[in-house]
Order: C-alpha cells, then sequence, then structure tokens
C-alpha cells in the first residue's frame, strides 16, 4: 500500500484551506445577512443584536447588517421583515413581547401567529418590580401594606401602556387588592428617572435596565416577576416565592423570521445562530448586559410559548378593558 505523507509546507497550507472552508460549511447563504431590530441604535435590543451579529459574521464567513427599525412598538420592524424575500437572508432579533404585546394594544398589519416563525433563543429576559429611595418599604409585603396605607394615592409607572410593566401592576393591584394608578411611559428612561427621583414610588421594569441601579442603591428591589431566581439577583425572592405566580412576565430574546422561510433553510440558520449563542464571548457579553442564558428551547416550543403567552395577554387586556391606541 502507497503511503502518503504531507510536507510541514503541504500540512500548513491544508490546514488554512479547511479553515477558511468552516464558515462558509457553517452558513445558510453566500449573501450579506441583514438583521432587523425593533430598536434604535443603542437601545437595549440593539447592543443585544450588535453582540450576535459580530459573532454570527465571524462565524458564517458573510456580513451580518444590523438594521435599525424602531417606532410602533416593534411593528414597523416585523413588517419589514416580513416584505423581504423570504431566502434566509432577511432574519430579526426581537423580544417575544413584542409579539405577544404589541398586537392586543395596536393594529398592525401582521399576525403573529401566522406571519413569523421563531428560530432560536439568544437569551432569556425577566422582570423586577423596583421601587423608588423614599419608599418607606423593604420587602413586598411591606411594600403592599404601605399601599394599602395610602388608598387612590399610590402610583406605578410602566415604560408603556399595554405591556407586561403594565400588565404587571394591574395584576399586582388585582391580587393583592390594591388601588394604584397606572403612569405610561415612553420607554423605560424616563420612567425610572421618576422612579429614582421619587415622583412614581413603583415599577415593574426590565432586569437589563433596573439591575445596575438596583445594585447602586438608586432602586429597590421587591421581586422578580418569573418562575425562578434571576442570577444577577439571587437574594432576591422571586413575586412567585412571595405569594403571587400569576406575576410571571419573562420573555425570550431571540431570531425569527418570516413564516415563508422554508423549514429546512430555518434548520440552518438555527444551527449557526446556536453555535454563535454558545461561544463564551456571547455569553459572558450578554450575561454583563443583565440577560440569561438562552439556547434551550427549539423552534417548536419557541412557537409554543409564544402562543401560549400571546393568548394570557389577550385575556389579561380584556380583563382590565386596556384599549387600543390610536
Amino acid at each position: 500500500m502507497k503511503r502518503f505523507s504531507f510536507s510541514p509546507l503541504r500540512r500548513t497550507a491544508c490546514a488554512a484551506a479547511l479553515a477558511l472552508a468552516l464558515p462558509a460549511a457553517q452558513a445558510w447563504t453566500d449573501k450579506p445577512v441583514r438583521m432587523v431590530v425593533p430598536a434604535p441604535a443603542g437601545g437595549t435590543m440593539d447592543v443585544v443584536a450588535r453582540i450576535v451579529a459580530d459573532q454570527l459574521s465571524a462565524d458564517i464567513g458573510q456580513p451580518v447588517v444590523v438594521d435599525n427599525k424602531p417606532g410602533a412598538g416593534g411593528a414597523i420592524a416585523v413588517q419589514a421583515m416580513i416584505a423581504a424575500p423570504a431566502d434566509g437572508n432577511t432574519i430579526m432579533m426581537t423580544a417575544s413581547n413584542i409579539l405577544t404585546e404589541i398586537p392586543h394594544v395596536m393594529k398592525t398589519a401582521f399576525d403573529p401567529l401566522k406571519d413569523v416563525k421563531p428560530v432560536t433563543a439568544i437569551a432569556h429576559a425577566s422582570m423586577v418590580m423596583i421601587g423608588a429611595p423614599n419608599v418607606p418599604a423593604k420587602d413586598l409585603k411591606g411594600a403592599i401594606a404601605w399601599v394599602k396605607a395610602h388608598p387612590g394615592t399610590v402610583s406605578f409607572a410602566s415604560y408603556s401602556a399595554g405591556t407586561s410593566s403594565h400588565y404587571a401592576g394591574m395584576i399586582l393591584n388585582q391580587k393583592a387588592g390594591l388601588d394604584m394608578q397606572h403612569v405610561p411611559f415612553a420607554g423605560s428612561p424616563p420612567a425610572l428617572a421618576q422612579v429614582m427621583g421619587s415622583q412614581v414610588p413603583l415599577m415593574f421594569d426590565g432586569m437589563a435596565t433596573a439591575k445596575k441601579l438596583i445594585e447602586a442603591g438608586k432602586v429597590q428591589a421587591y421581586g422578580v416577576a418569573s418562575k425562578k431566581r434571576s442570577p444577577h439577583l439571587p437574594n432576591v425572592p422571586t413575586l412567585a416565592e412571595q405569594g403571587y405566580p400569576d406575576l410571571d412576565f419573562s420573555n425570550w430574546i431571540g431570531i425569527i423570521v418570516a413564516s415563508g422561510v422554508p423549514t429546512a433553510l430555518v434548520e440552518k440558520i438555527n444551527a449557526a445562530v446556536d453555535k454563535t449563542a454558545a461561544s463564551a464571548k456571547v455569553r459572558d457579553r450578554l450575561l454583563g448586559a443583565g440577560f440569561d442564558a438562552g439556547g434551550d428551547e427549539s423552534a417548536e416550543q419557541m412557537a409554543k410559548s409564544l402562543r401560549a403567552d400571546f393568548e394570557r395577554n389577550a385575556a389579561i387586556v380584556k380583563t382590565f378593558d386596556i384599549k387600543l391606541n390610536p
């Protein structure tokens, strides 16, 4: 039998060729990828998108271009993605609540259960109930007692009407027998400014934006609105632990595509993005930004959770008579 041996030079050349071939083998396309984002540059979702896009581009050997499409609660971005050719070259980075909340409070030109396909979860985001520094309560029990001692005069902020930040306050009102007044804001930053300044005493906000303020002592944390404690605030109990299991408003953050994208192509995108999300660099940056690790759900599980949250939110909107925005 004839034996073959490679010189060091030939071995180096073969290794280089293999390294160059790997990204192409992992890619689902030989064209630049457009990643639509429902947030302005510098927004929380934009930060997540750029963390993932940078590594994904390196992994697949193609440019991944972040395309910011803010406005209309995310509807503009979803519609831009749906309008693009269903060839897998346009994907969207989004939080699941954009699909499960916005259609109930705003007229949209898309059906989130029919017009989009979840691909993979990059991370998970939880909400936390916070209080202004001047609220004389160190835990949820004390906060509820304080609200009850001031009937009709205590308000809670949300980062927008008709969102989980709004829903959570209304459910706490119902379950705890409170009468807090809702004060909606256009996003977390202005709402948090009012809470930090003690103009509005309470709020349900995302962990990514509230975490640093809690750690700095600028606001108080009363409970995490998820099934399990957050690794970011391990000493803060969940609201379920404190007797309010209905206050679970965690979301997945991940990639979706238009429903017309073929399943075989979706599977290739899933594999590539999962590889990117599993990298230590991406995980560390996402954890540092206040998100929990994702990637443990299949596309089918994501679709099921999307439907369940959509139907739950529809019931909340009906129960509390939350009106559509004009």
